[in-house]
């Protein structure tokens, strides 16, 4: 199980600004981040410290969408999707490509839609499924007045009548496709288009898509553009492409994979860009590339660059930006500022202005190590914030090594002694390189919460190192299909570059346990006020041993995979560990409240709502299998008793 894992005083203030307005009024989950800014907050408050020992499991939805055997035609699945209450019903979407309505007070089947009936090929291919999109129009003789978009895999954007699960046959009609619009039918740069795991960003009357494409399969995969379509007619308003146009011969990506934010109010649209292609070797990308790793502000009117940052120089290291952009707002000298925070795989925390894209902490440019690939260059420097301080760890040498005998930890020490080793941004090497916190996070896609009434942040972390190595290619001209194992996703071809890769991951000893130290997983409460840190806890245990008899002390975390909320209640709720467990913690000190087991790890976003003045906790527990969990199918609800 091991070896597969190891991927108030500011209220008075705040109470004037948009994010708190909506913020202290939310009793439903709209959108994937929650609130408007993607804060993960809610407003609910009858399941407080008092009461959350009460809680049980209301109804358990069970869809049958779970590919479980690792030869699966399909793949084995992962559930990683955080539900939305909107339109009165409880929408998601599975693994094996469906939207599923409920009854968000009894988890009873409304109607179901499947993109794919009409499809020969892929009906079944399982994918990430993160999350819908909603949009409700405000003519009610619209046609599909409430439409529920899905991508899938395959680059297609589906747009359902909310009330019915039936195609909105408007949506692409011009373009041939009515109901849905195919991104192969544009120019997608290298090759196919991306593929469409994360939800969609509504801004006004557009929904905003980008995608992923595979890492490291080849050096020209498809250029990270993103595209808002009109969400009637699914017109194509306007497209960004991250990639200058004299490289796009030689790299694609800086896509954005994850979550976009909006900001309604500034009419921007936040999107959190990735590595260029392929992640590794770099030689073929000869001039930087300014918007990709970069947290990216576009005109919501035009696609047109607002401001960028970039926080990752001349990526080689594939810490691309994982997490969606998450809007709040600050004080300082007594003064209310909008600001937009990024977390990244390596640990860091940045906090920048909305308006500009100016950080609000300081941030120092450190030398790296340089790579001793022939061809490849290296930045000189790469950014890092000063404050916060990291809520991940990033430092390693071979005391360090950990292991659970004398004997493992002298073989993680001769496995250390024997890869290259030169800090956070260490490049991949031929020899093989130790990279940590490793493109594993640090931090990763479930994101941050954080409560508006007091500017803090919650943020969970996965402290465990990867081993990467590059093969010279015999020849460099040969193409080679992708690896779709995704448990072993850094054996990949790159394909248009001197080199192949190979990695491990995570970097075990040859008892399947991590060669760094715990805790392997942690939460860290930040005061986005002062960047001070408030606590910081272990997050999790880890079932081991004779039919997973044996459990880690909880000191040592685990490893983990999903996000956190947080409610007007002072709670935290997370799941996200190899354990089964959903927890509920005290946002003041970080202490366990609650804990119940699951059906199936819930590797996913929690989130919560009202109906008829009852709160309700919903967790996706499927498990995900690239951690190589138990698999199900189950959306589990919790309500007090």
């Amino acid at each position: 199980m091991l070896r597969s894992v190891f991927s108030c005083v500011l209220v008075s203030v705040l109470s004037h600004g948009v994010l708190a307005q909506d913020a202290a009024t939310n009793s439903t989950w709209e959108s994937y981040g929650g609130v408007p800014g993607g804060g993960r907050f809610s407003a609910l408050r009858q399941i407080n410290g008092d009461t959350v020992s009460r809680l049980k499991v209301a109804w358990v939805h069970e869809s049958g969408d779970v590919a479980t055997a690792p030869d699966a035609p399909t793949g084995q699945t992962s559930y990683e999707v955080t539900p939305l209450h909107a339109n009165g019903l409880l929408y998601y979407c599975t693994p094996l490509n469906r939207i599923i309505a409920l009854n968000p007070s009894t988890g009873e089947e409304v109607w179901t839609f499947d993109p794919h009936d009409h499809f020969e090929i892929g009906k079944a291919f399982s994918a990430n499924c993160r999350g819908l999109a909603v949009w409700t129009g405000e003519d009610a003789s619209d046609t599909c007045t409430t439409r529920v978009f899905k991508g899938d895999v395959f680059g297609r954007l589906f747009a359902v009548d909310g009330d019915t699960g039936a195609p909105c046959t408007d949506f692409g009609k011009d373009s041939g496709t009515g109901g849905y619009v195919d991104l192969n039918m544009l120019d997608n740069g290298g090759h196919r288009a991306p593929a469409l795991m994360s939800p969609s960003a509504i801004l006004n009357d557009m929904v905003i898509v980008g995608g992923s494409v595979i890492d490291n399969v080849s050096a020209e995969s498809a250029d990270g553009i993103i595209r808002a379509f009109d969400v009637r007619s699914g017109e194509e308003m306007w497209s960004f492409n991250p990639i200058p146009e004299h490289l796009r011969e030689a790299t694609g990506g800086a896509n954005v994979w994850s979550a976009m934010t909006v900001d309604a109010e500034r009419n921007l649209v936040f999107l959190p860009t990735s590595s260029p292609s392929p992640d590794f070797y770099g030689g073929a990308r000869t001039d930087p590339i300014p918007y990709a790793n970069a947290v990216v502000a576009l005109d919501g009117s035009t696609g047109s660059v607002v401001w960028h940052f970039q926080i990752v120089h001349h990526d080689i290291y594939d810490f691309d930006l994982p997490a969606q952009p998450t809007l709040t707002e600050v004080i300082r000298d007594g003064v209310t500022i909008p600001a937009v925070v990024q977390i990244t795989k390596m640990g860091f925390t940045y906090v920048l202005n909305r308006d500009t894209g100016e950080p609000m902490f300081p941030v120092e440019e450190r030398p790296v190590a340089k790579s001793d690939i022939p061809g490849e260059w290296t930045s000189p420097t790469q950014p890092a914030s000063v404050l916060p301080a990291p809520f991940a760890s990033q430092d390693l040498d071979e005391e360090a090594m950990w292991g659970l005998t004398f004997w493992d930890r002298g073989q993680c020490r001769k496995m250390f002694n024997s890869a290259r080793y030169d800090g956070l941004f260490t490049p991949a090497s031929i020899q093989g390189s130790v990279m940590y916190p490793s493109a594993l996070g640090g931090g990763n896609w479930g994101g941050v919460a954080i409560d508006p009434r007091t500017s803090t942040l919650i943020v969970k972390s996965q402290n465990i190192a990867t081993m990467v190595r590059l093969a010279p290619k015999a020849n460099p001209d040969e193409v080679l299909p992708p690896n779709m194992d995704m448990t072993s996703f850094l054996d990949q071809p790159m394909n248009g570059a001197p080199y192949s890769m190979s990695g491990e991951q995570p970097f075990l000893s040859p008892w399947g346990i991590p060669c760094t130290p715990p805790p392997w997983g942690t939460m860290t409460s930040i005061d986005l006020n002062t960047g001070k840190t408030n606590w910081q806890v272990p997050l999790g245990t880890v079932s081991f041993g004779p039919m997973g008899l044996l459990t880690t002390p909880e000191s040592w975390g685990s490893p983990n995979i999903g996000g956190m909320i947080v409610t007007a209640s002072d709670l935290v709720f997370m799941a996200g560990t190899m354990d089964s467990r959903i927890r509920a913690f005290d946002i003041n000190t970080g202490e366990v409240l609650w804990s119940e087991s699951l059906p199936a790890p819930g590797m996913a976003t929690p989130m919560t709502y009202e109906v008829d003045g009852k709160q309700f906790l919903v967790i996706a527990a499927g498990g995900n299998s690239l951690a190589g969990t138990k698999l199900d199918d189950a959306i589990v609800a919790f309500s007090l008793d």
